[in-house]
C-alpha cells in the first residue's frame, strides 16, 4: 500500500517537474514577456513538497507519528498554495506589502502548528487541518479568478477557476470521509479507500491547474507576439510615411527657397543676358554700316562666350540644387559646393552690402547628396543673409570656414548679426517650433539637421564670437 501511494506521489511531481522544465525553456526564449514569479514559485516547491512526501511514505513507519520530513511537506504545500493564491491575486492588481508580509508570517506560524500536530495531534486532525485550510484559499481563489475574467475574458483562467473548484469539492469531500469514519487510523493500511482516491484525485486536478497557468501564460505570449507584429507593422508603415513627409519636406523647402532667390537670381541672370543683348545690338549696327573691324568682332564674340558661361553656371548650379528628382550620392569637393552656393547668393549678398570672409581650408572629399547638402549651405546662408539685414550692427560679415578634422570635413558659417535668444536655442532644430517660426527657421533647420545627420554628421549652434549666430556641420570624409 505505502509503495503503490508514494508512486502515486512520484508520478505527479515527475509530470510537475515536467512542465516546469518547460515552461523554463519556453521562458528562456521570450524576451518580451516573463512567466509570474508567483505561479513559477507554486510550481517549484510544489514538485519538491511530492518528492518529499512521496519519500517519506516509503520510510513511514508510524503515521499517527510520522518523521520530520511529513511537517517540510507539508509545509511546502501550504507554501505552494500561497504562492498560487497570490498569483490569483496580482491579476485584479498589485500585491501590497501588509498582505505580503501577512502571508509569510503565515507560512511561518503554520511550520510549528503542523509540527505540534504531528508530535501531539493524530491523522485524523492533521488531514482535517489541512483541508480547511485547503478550503479557505480555494474558495478566496475561485472568488479572485471569477473577478478577473469578468473585467478580461480567458479560456485558460475559465480552466484553472474549473480546477480549483474540483479541489474544494474533494477537499470538502475528504474532512465528510473523516467525520464518517468510526475508528481512529493507526496504520497506512487502516486509511479508506475513498479518502485516498480523493486525495490522489486532488492532487491530479492541481496537476492540472499548473497546466491551466502554463495555458495563461502561453496565451498572454501569443497575444503579446501578435500585438507586437502589429506594433511593428504600424511603425514599417509609420516610417514610410514618414519618409514620403520628409520627401515633401524637402520638396517644399526647394520651392521655398527658389521663392526667396527669384529675385536675386532674375538680376543675376539679366546681367549676363542685358549685356549679351548689348553686345548683340552693337554687333548688329556694326554689320549694317559695314564698319565692323576684326578686332571689334573678336571683342564681342569673347564678351558674349563670356556672359553665356556666367548664365550657363547659374542656370546648372540651380538645377543640381532644385532638381526635383533623385540625385544619388557622389564624391564631391566641398570647397567647389561652397563656391556654387555662394553664386546663387551672390547678388542677395551685393544688394545687403554684406562682407563675405572665406576661409576654405579643406582638401578632403566627402560622399554626399550634391543637392541635399547644397540645400543645407543655402538654409544655413540665407538665415545669415536674414540676420544681417536685420540688423543694425556694422559692418555686416559672413563668414564660411572649411577645415578637415580627423574623420571629416567642418563646415562654419558665423555672422555678425544680432545672434539668436537663449528661449529660441532650446528649440532650434525642432520641426515648425513656434519659437523658430517667428525667426524663419522652423523648417530649414529642422531639415538641416535630418539630412545630415542622414549623412552621418552633425550640426551645432553656438554664439559666433562677433556676437552673432554660428552652426557648425560636420561631415564624414570618404575612408580608404
Amino acid at each position: 500500500m505505502k509503495l503503490l501511494i508514494a508512486l502515486y506521489f512520484f508520478i505527479l511531481a515527475t509530470i510537475q517537474l515536467g512542465l516546469l522544465l518547460g515552461v523554463y525553456h519556453y521562458h528562456r526564449s521570450q524576451s518580451d514577456l516573463r512567466p509570474n514569479p508567483y505561479w513559477m514559485g507554486s510550481l517549484v516547491v510544489s514538485v519538491i513538497a511530492l518528492f518529499i512526501f512521496g519519500g517519506g511514505i516509503l520510510v513511514l513507519k508510524d503515521i499517527e507519528k510520522p518523521e520530520f520530513n511529513f511537517t517540510v511537506a507539508n509545509s511546502l504545500f501550504y507554501v505552494a498554495t500561497i504562492f498560487q493564491l497570490l498569483f490569483c491575486k496580482s491579476l485584479n492588481g498589485p500585491i501590497s506589502k501588509p498582505m505580503q508580509y501577512g502571508f509569510v508570517l503565515s507560512a511561518l506560524i503554520f511550520v510549528p502548528a503542523f509540527e505540534f500536530l504531528r508530535l501531539y495531534g493524530n491523522y485524523e486532525l492533521r488531514t482535517a487541518f489541512m483541508c480547511t485550510l485547503g478550503i479557505i484559499f480555494f474558495s478566496w481563489q475561485i472568488t479572485m479568478l471569477r473577478r478577473k475574467r469578468g473585467a478580461s475574458p480567458s479560456r485558460q483562467l475559465m480552466y484553472l477557476q474549473y480546477a480549483t473548484a474540483i479541489e474544494l469539492i474533494f477537499a470538502i469531500a475528504r474532512l465528510a470521509v473523516l467525520a464518517s469514519n468510526t475508528f481512529t487510523i493507526r496504520q497506512v493500511e487502516q486509511i479508506p479507500q475513498l479518502l485516498i482516491l480523493l486525495t490522489i484525485a486532488q492532487l491530479v486536478v492541481n496537476t492540472l491547474s499548473y497546466i491551466a497557468l502554463g495555458g495563461y501564460w502561453a496565451e498572454k505570449v501569443a497575444l503579446a507576439n501578435a500585438r507586437s507584429q502589429s506594433e511593428n507593422d504600424e511603425i514599417r508603415s509609420l516610417l514610410i510615411e514618414r519618409e514620403n513627409l520628409i520627401t515633401s519636406l524637402l520638396k517644399a523647402n526647394k520651392t521655398a527657397a527658389t521663392g526667396a532667390l527669384s529675385a536675386s537670381i532674375a538680376h543675376e541672370l539679366n546681367q549676363p543676358l542685358g549685356a549679351s543683348q548689348l553686345n548683340i545690338q552693337f554687333l548688329q549696327k556694326k554689320l549694317s554700316d559695314g564698319n565692323l573691324t576684326t578686332q571689334q568682332n573678336q571683342e564681342v564674340l569673347t564678351a558674349l562666350l563670356a556672359d553665356n558661361r556666367r548664365a550657363s553656371s547659374i542656370i546648372q548650379s540651380l538645377r543640381s540644387m532644385f532638381s526635383d528628382g533623385k540625385i544619388g550620392v557622389e564624391r564631391i569637393d566641398i570647397v567647389e559646393l561652397i563656391e556654387s552656393v555662394l553664386k546663387i547668393t551672390k547678388p542677395e549678398i551685393q544688394a545687403k552690402t554684406i562682407q563675405v570672409v572665406l576661409d576654405l581650408g579643406s582638401h578632403s572629399l566627402i560622399n554626399v547628396n550634391r543637392g541635399e547638402i547644397q540645400q543645407v549651405l543655402l538654409n544655413l546662408i540665407n538665415n545669415a543673409i536674414q540676420a544681417l539685414s536685420e540688423s543694425a550692427r556694422s559692418p555686416r560679415m559672413l563668414r564660411i570656414e572649411s577645415r578637415d578634422v580627423p574623420g571629416g570635413v567642418n563646415l562654419l558659417v558665423a555672422d555678425s548679426g544680432g545672434g539668436i535668444s537663449a528661449a529660441v536655442q532650446d528649440h532650434l532644430f525642432e520641426l515648425l517650433s513656434s519659437s523658430n517660426k517667428r525667426s524663419g527657421m522652423g523648417l530649414g533647420l529642422w531639415l538641416c539637421q535630418h539630412i545630415v545627420t542622414r549623412h552621418g554628421g552633425y550640426i551645432r549652434y553656438e554664439d559666433s564670437a562677433s556676437g552673432g549666430a554660428q552652426f557648425t556641420v560636420f561631415l564624414p570624409s570618404i575612408q580608404g
